[in-house]
């Protein structure tokens, strides 16, 4: 199994491990798909997040992170998503792998903005969300 991920602005190919676990790559797929604009994916219009609407209302997208929670829950060993912070909303992800690692990240759902601030949108005229992961520290 395999997948992409951008790792600063750069993408980067994930796959199964030599001993043939595919964490890393559900792992993977799922900060991807927490960075993904609700309806942006041509073959899953389910997966993503509101994140543009969420910043401009003012309501963290719980629903949405809890959805992703439950879709990825059954390629872990354990997987919880919890809000830390109502704003900006702030997520804390810890996994338990299937190889018995244990692996912890923040999440925090933005979009993307020029040098002058504006929001720089899709083709599609939506904003780029470019939702951060800090911390991702294995344990």
């Amino acid at each position: 199994m395999r997948t992409w991920g951008r790792v600063s602005g750069v993408w980067a190919e994930v796959s199964t491990d030599a001993n043939g676990y595919n964490d890393a790559v559900m792992l993977t797929t799922l900060v991807q798909t927490l960075r993904l604009n609700l309806g942006e994916s041509p073959f899953y219009a389910d997966r993503g997040i509101p994140g543009y609407q969420s910043v401009m209302q003012q309501v963290a997208p719980d629903y949405y992170v809890a959805y992703t929670q439950k879709l990825f829950a059954p390629f872990f060993a354990a997987l919880t998503i919890s809000k830390t912070s109502n704003m900006p909303p702030t997520y804390d992800i810890n996994v338990l792998t299937k190889s018995g690692s244990s692996i912890a990240l923040t999440y925090v759902p933005q979009y993307m903005v020029s040098g002058s601030g504006q929001t720089i949108l899709s083709g599609a005229g939506t904003p780029i969300v470019v939702g951060t992961t800090a911390g991702f520290l294995p344990t």
